[in-house]
């Protein structure tokens, strides 16, 4: 796939997000922003045992931050917990499919990190702790 199908990937994303909204009672719901850039995303799992059963997500901001979000949903949707915290870095920006520099990194993760703060009880993983 050349880097143009990619970059239309991430505009479809950002201009139809996939399971964007919000669910009827979640079992946990997570915020986090970027400041820098005002991104903002809020997450919402129900969750069944050790599955995530259905996620929705909020937020505004930059494509890259819409579109990883939504992206991430897609993948996390019906997987277990213990797999989900193992997502990295390199998992979103594989997703994404296009380089990624330092700055516009931060707005990659937010999705990410969102969730695995959530997942992890509010403490990053070391991976992502030097993202904020």
């Amino acid at each position: 796939m050349g880097m143009d199908m990619y970059a239309e990937n991430i505009l479809d994303h950002y201009k139809n997000p996939r399971n964007f909204g919000k669910l009827n009672n979640p079992t946990g719901t997570y915020k986090d922003s970027n400041p820098l850039c005002g991104d903002e995303v809020e997450i919402q799992l129900q969750l069944s045992g050790d599955k995530i059963d259905d996620v929705a997500f909020t937020g505004r901001g930059c494509a890259i931050s819409q579109a990883s979000t939504s992206m991430l949903t897609e993948q996390i949707k019906g997987k277990e917990i213990g797999h989900v915290k193992k997502f990295t870095q390199q998992d979103i920006v594989s997703m994404l499919g296009i380089s990624i520099g330092p700055t516009r990194m931060k707005c990659a993760l937010l999705g990410l990190r969102t969730l695995q703060k959530g997942l992890w009880g509010m403490s990053a993983p070391s991976d992502l702790t030097n993202l904020q």
